[in-house]
């Protein structure tokens, strides 16, 4: 695994309702501690409803953290140029963590204007390694393959993504030196499976694949993410977090899926969505209500308001 801290080009392509009272069940966690410095949020199932819209209470409450001098990392699985989505809604704020700790994209400039500020790339080598291993764990495994802008698919991989993909060959032939978009860095490989059950599938893709490269999951069907060996979304948050002297006990984190679980568990605060899965219940120290309910919000504006 090799880390590049380069920047590199863009990527392609009002008032606030009262706050809903939490029912029993979900009134864990605290908002006692270190004031937040950070707040770090996932996007599908957390800060976006199930729409994919950004609701004018989130934005509002992203906004009051900021201008409370609380920075705001958005920490999700979607590749970079999938991020308009939230710098549309939300005006810019904040750096985004890609792919699932592969990459750190500065969203200030707007859509169309942003640009990575870091990449931990998975090498070839261990892609190809992940490949072949999972074609002999589970056979029937089809594989898509992220770049930094480039998205590659073999041809039996189902229309899953928001893009028609660049290429469309077996992974072994995208994954080759000589590859398509040879020249850009991997981000992470996409694996599909048309029968396993998905928890089932991390299980075993975990074991066949070890050291090789990370593996989480984070969709509801049984579809792996494959990143570099130690590349996640908490080790990516703490790099950026010990750039800036700030502490986990510092760190507010949000999210609802097994990808989420080492960042909840790095954070000194962290609350699991009320439609989270069970994993991420376990993982994080409190809990909030739905993301169609504004959970993220709600938790954001007690923070403030027991600020001294």
């Amino acid at each position: 695994m090799r880390e590049n801290g380069r920047v590199t080009s863009a990527t392609r392509q009002p008032g606030t309702p009262a706050a809903p009272k939490l029912s029993t069940s979900l009134e864990q966690g605290t908002t006692t501690g270190p004031p937040p410095r950070l707040i770090a949020t996932d996007l599908d199932g957390t800060l976006l409803r199930d729409d994919k819209s950004v609701s004018p209470r989130t934005v509002a409450a992203l906004a009051a953290a900021e201008e409370a001098g609380i920075e705001v990392f958005f920490v999700t699985g979607r590749p970079a140029r999938w991020m308009n989505v939230v710098s549309d809604h939300v005006h810019g704020h904040g750096l985004a963590i890609c792919g699932n700790g592969a990459a750190v994209v500065d969203l200030h400039g707007g859509p169309g204007s942003h640009r990575f500020v870091k990449v931990r790339e998975l090498a070839r080598e261990n892609a190809l390694t992940t490949v072949r291993l999972l074609r002999e764990a589970a056979p029937g495994t089809v594989f898509a393959v992220e770049q930094t802008y480039g998205f590659h698919q073999e041809p039996d991989y189902p229309k899953l993504h928001m893009e028609i993909p660049d290429n469309l060959l077996p992974a072994e032939a995208l994954l080759a030196p000589d590859g398509p978009d040879a020249d850009q860095p991997v981000l992470k490989i996409l694996a599909y499976h048309p029968d396993l059950d998905p928890d089932a599938f991390l299980t075993l893709a975990r074991l066949a694949i070890g050291e090789h490269a990370n593996v989480t999951r984070s969709s509801p069907s049984a579809l792996l993410e494959v990143s570099g060996p130690g590349v996640s979304k908490a080790s990516t948050l703490e790099l950026c977090c010990a750039e800036r002297g700030i502490s986990p006990e510092e760190v507010v984190a949000f999210g609802d899926m097994p990808n989420d679980v080492e960042m909840l568990t790095w954070a000194g605060r962290s609350y699991a969505m009320g439609n989270a899965h069970p994993a991420v219940v376990a993982a994080a120290s409190g809990r909030t209500v739905a993301n169609n309910e504004d959970g993220v919000a709600v938790v954001i504006e007690r923070l403030l308001a027991d600020r001294p």
